[in-house]
């Protein structure tokens, strides 16, 4: 007990342990949302000059779109909805258990762990938050080392909005989160990079920790030979320019027919700059990170390079790479397999171009790879839409759109296999977060003891040939 009294990370956790209930009421989730909410409200240009901060230059753009209105919209949507999914559902109930009911019961799991990247600190944060609340349960925050004053912002929108037998937040180094995803919760939620999520599971396996991960890969967008590469490139350039890249679901590498190529980098040239004349002091362009992801980007442009790609850092006239931190967009073409920025998930401004014969020969590049976390394709006619979804597997997928299909509170969100697992949108992220409890209700006649032993009677005879009808035997 002083062990656990003298760490603050153990301290935090035994505390909210003690505190759960299994028993949370529709009024109490509502409250805490709307606490949320308001403390959301009081503290959004607190975060927005955060994250300014740990980046460098933040786009407000980006911030209030995928961080700030993003999360109140969640907030709402589940607000609206929780007392529905709350009700018991009714379940079949089979002729030889009759007269019964049946009924599934959704209650909280308990203390949630939440692990959150540093890419949208405050959505990937709180979203998850958002659905573990409203599932009835307690929640720890490992917010990102990586963006401190954006933590310590949102350390201050927690305290202002919960009680420390709540929900709290846990700032600190990777030492802090390794032993945060050590601690026994009821279950984990972990975004972040795939190479990272094997060690996160093996963590949470120590504690049979169901874990929720929400990881990336490498999304493609196929653009049909028939669909105009200049809408085509709008989309791109759009979902591609947000956070300058470093999003889990943006546009990894674009595959187009052989006879598009050129057309297609002409395009995606014409549109950034079209939407960004300047780079290096511009207010709606995000900065990488920190030099540490600068110069992993330049590691996968120098491999390219060296290895006989064909590079086009799109500069503005007059502009050069003098300022750490900024980069345009980057288009590579003339790629081979063996270059990283085909194998590795890029997380940044850099567009690998990669061309295809025939739709088939797309499908099969897509399918030899790892599963993505997205999959945009471009195509007007909805039969072929229709292939391509039918015959391709990813997280999610958008038609004639990039990256907007994370905006529908009433989807689930969510990887499949290397991209990840779980959900945390929609009801199906109400669902990942509580306990489906099966009830069965028996009535006063109890047809099943009539088949137990001794079985020399002929009720038990009857029961057998019964049952041999019913089900086809």
């Amino acid at each position: 007990m002083n062990a656990i009294a003298s760490d603050p990370l153990l301290s935090s956790f035994e505390k909210l342990r003690q505190a759960h209930t299994n028993n949370t009421p529709a009024a109490v989730r509502i409250n805490r949302l709307d606490r949320l909410q308001r403390s959301l409200k009081e503290h959004q240009y607190a975060l927005q000059e955060a994250l300014k901060t740990d980046y460098g230059s933040r786009s407000e753009a980006d911030t209030l779109i995928a961080e700030i209105h993003a999360l109140a919209s969640c907030i709402q949507y589940h607000r609206r909805h929780l007392r529905r999914w709350m009700k018991p559902q009714r379940r079949h109930v089979p002729m030889h258990l009759q007269p019964g009911s049946a009924r599934v019961i959704y209650q909280p799991v308990g203390l949630v762990g939440i692990v959150a990247p540093w890419n949208f600190p405050v959505y990937l944060s709180l979203a998850p938050l958002v659905t573990a609340l409203s599932a009835g349960n307690l929640a720890m925050i490992k917010t990102s080392e990586f963006a401190p004053a954006t933590s310590a912002a949102l350390a201050r929108l927690i305290r202002d909005a919960f009680t420390d037998n709540e929900v709290s937040v846990i700032e600190g180094d990777i030492d802090t989160a390794v032993a945060f995803t050590h601690l026994p919760f009821n279950h984990l939620v972990f975004t972040g990079a795939t190479t990272i999520a094997p060690t996160v599971m093996k963590a949470a396996a120590d504690n049979l920790t169901p874990v929720t991960l929400e990881l990336g890969g490498k999304s493609p967008a196929l653009i049909h030979p028939e669909y105009p590469v200049e809408t085509a490139a709008g989309h791109i350039v759009y979902g591609k320019a947000i956070n300058c890249g470093q999003v889990c679901v943006s546009p990894d590498y674009v595959l187009v027919h052989e006879s598009k190529k050129d057309e297609l980098l002409a395009a995606l040239e014409d549109e950034f700059r079209r939407r960004y004349p300047t780079v290096i002091n511009n207010a709606d362009y995000t900065s990488i990170i920190n030099t540490r992801h600068d110069d992993r980007l330049e590691g996968l442009l120098s491999d390219a390079e060296a290895k006989g790609a064909t590079i086009k850092a799109l500069w503005p006239a007059g502009e050069t790479p003098e300022k750490p931190c900024r980069r345009p967009l980057t288009l590579v073409s003339d790629t081979s397999d063996d270059m990283r920025v085909t194998r590795e998930e890029i997380f940044g401004p850099i567009l690998p171009v990669i061309t295809y014969r025939t739709l088939d020969e797309a499908f099969r590049y897509i399918n030899e790879r790892e599963r993505p976390l997205a999959l945009y394709y471009f195509d007007q006619k909805r039969s072929r839409a229709d292939k391509v979804i039918s015959e391709t597997i990813s997280g999610g997928v958008c038609i004639n759109e990039c990256m907007t299909h994370i905006s529908v509170d009433d989807m689930p969100f969510g990887g499949v296999g290397p991209s990840g697992m779980g959900h945390y949108h929609g009801v199906e992220g109400f669902r990942n977060f509580s306990h489906a409890r099966s009830v069965l209700y028996r009535g006063k006649i109890n047809f099943t003891q009539l088949t137990g032993a001794p079985r020399n009677h002929w009720r038990w005879r009857l029961f057998k040939r019964f049952q041999a009808w019913r089900l086809g035997l």
